[in-house]
């Protein structure tokens, strides 16, 4: 059957894709249908086809999936951020542990997967594709239960509200509609703090009374582009930072938006806003922060606690914005690097220093590498708040510091973590890693299939994977991290 837009078609859902769409078959032709979970019967109204599948947008349920739930979101279908609100919890956490060895089988050729208990005993009523094994016990790659939360809301330190007007010229924030830069207004996002919501609601005021105009895309006109707020979940400190399309002085009476925003949570518990700053981005980009950044109050940085170690974040800083499964996923990390005390370790991507001085605490000494200048300044400032010396930082891109040390200084490593961007390692940081042969290697992902491509090319240069383990970072969303130990073949 040939089949044309507008046309409905009824599938059933019988899995989902890597970013969270059902995926079903109707006359041997396959169907993606976003906010369609495994189990549903739907029909879908036909939108873009291509000579074997197609994309439907999802009009009605026939019958729905055991799995399926009532989003606790009104704005979950519209916004482009939550995009499995509709899948219950365990679904969600069966899916992305479905995902992860889906990538690693596929891409990494990784035949050899068995899902185990916390224990290492082989999981019962789950898929082990044991047929599929060749050779003993040490041939085998053990996957460990993904890492849930006890309660995945409310759990983002951190949040990016983009600025605009609606149909009727009002000033409205909120998060992009899914694959457009349409403004979905949605002050309090369930995954986000509460705070959030109070203070939008601050700045809105504020630009009203002194009009201020939000930005517009089409014009490149308009002052304020985007409210970021971060927050500290131990220490209760809040970061406000403003990104302008214009200079400071443009932002009139920004003393009366600070003694406002400083006056927010008083007297209601330990949240309040300790830093107060501006990010000038006159650029026409999709990149939210611009480079300058300018303090109006506090010392341009918030504090928090991971464990027992104090970190500074900046405007700038990558920082994990799920603070409870931070910790779960460095001790996951912390565990596979097996130190004693006598290591030499090198931390790749390292950031503002949140996995170096985890490692820091347990190792001989500790290199961290970071392309970001400023992340590197709060990495070294982290170090110096926790009492930490045996760690050194260095900036610039991994794929270039790493081979500099190895080929002047001769550095070697007992132990080597990874931490990179979604694209994954560059080719000459891998190929540095292997030449120092290192005796573990931990790789922490944000996307499993570059992970795989990345497992799949040190698997044939010496290496072995022995364990891996999700951590679900990003309830709701089809976004996780994924934590894996290799081993050198001696």
């Amino acid at each position: 059957m040939e089949w044309k837009k507008n046309d409905i078609v009824t599938v059933t859902i019988a899995d989902m894709s890597d970013t969270g769409e059902g995926i079903g078959k109707a006359d041997g032709y396959t169907w993606f249908i976003k906010d369609a979970v495994i189990g549903d019967k739907v029909e879908a109204k036909v939108m873009k086809t291509k000579k074997t599948y197609g994309f439907a947008r999802l009009s009605r349920i026939l019958e729905a999936s055991g799995s399926r739930v009532l989003p606790a979101c009104d704005a979950a279908r519209k916004c482009g951020g939550c995009q499995l609100q509709e899948l219950n919890y365990d679904g969600q956490l069966a899916f992305k542990e479905n995902k992860v060895c889906n990538n690693l089988r596929r891409i990494g050729g990784f035949s050899n997967l068995v899902l185990v208990d916390e224990t290492g005993v082989p999981r019962t009523g789950m898929e082990n594709r044991n047929e599929e094994i060749m050779g003993g016990e040490s041939e085998r790659i053990a996957v460990y239960p993904i890492i849930g939360m006890d309660e995945p809301w409310r759990y983002r330190n951190k949040a990016q509200f983009p600025f605009g007007r609606n149909r009727d010229g009002e000033i409205i924030a909120g998060f992009y509609a899914g694959r457009t830069h349409s403004i979905i207004e949605q002050e309090d996002c369930l995954i986000g703090v509460e705070e959030n919501e109070t203070i939008l609601a601050c700045i809105k005021e504020y630009m009203k009374e002194y009009e201020i105009s939000p930005y517009d895309e089409n014009t490149h006109r308009g002052l304020v582009r985007h409210v970021l707020v971060r927050k500290g979940f131990q220490t209760g400190e809040i970061m406000v930072c403003l990104v302008l399309n214009g200079q400071v002085k443009l932002l009139r009476r920004a003393d009366v938006l600070v003694e406002r925003l400083q006056g927010l949570f008083t007297g209601s518990g330990k949240s309040r806003v300790t830093s107060i700053s501006c990010s000038v981005n006159r650029e026409k980009t999709n990149v939210i922060m611009g480079k300058d950044v300018v303090t109006l109050f506090g010392p341009g940085y918030i504090t928090d606690l991971i464990g027992d170690v104090k970190y500074r974040i900046s405007p700038l800083s990558f920082y994990q914005v799920n603070p409870v499964q931070t910790e779960r996923l460095y001790a996951t990390a912390l565990k596979y690097a097996g130190l004693t005390g006598n290591e030499v370790v090198w931390d790749l991507y390292c950031g503002i220093g949140t996995i170096s001085l985890f490692l820091a605490q347990r190792a001989k000494m500790v290199y961290g590498v970071e392309i970001v200048p400023q992340a590197i300044n709060d990495a070294r400032e982290n170090a110096r708040l926790n009492g930490i010396e045996n760690v050194e930082f260095f900036v610039g891109k991994a794929e270039e510091v790493l081979p500099e040390q190895y080929k002047r200084n001769r550095v070697r490593a007992d132990v080597i973590v990874v931490d990179p961007p979604r694209k994954g390692c560059d080719d000459r940081c891998l190929e540095t890693i292997v030449k120092m042969a290192p005796r573990r290697v931990v790789y922490v992902s944000c996307d499993s299939a570059t992970l795989a491509r990345d497992l799949k090319w040190m698997c044939g240069r010496g290496y072995r994977v022995e364990k891996v383990r999700g951590v679900d970072m990003f309830p709701h969303s089809s976004h996780m991290e994924t934590v894996v130990l290799l081993n050198h073949i001696e």
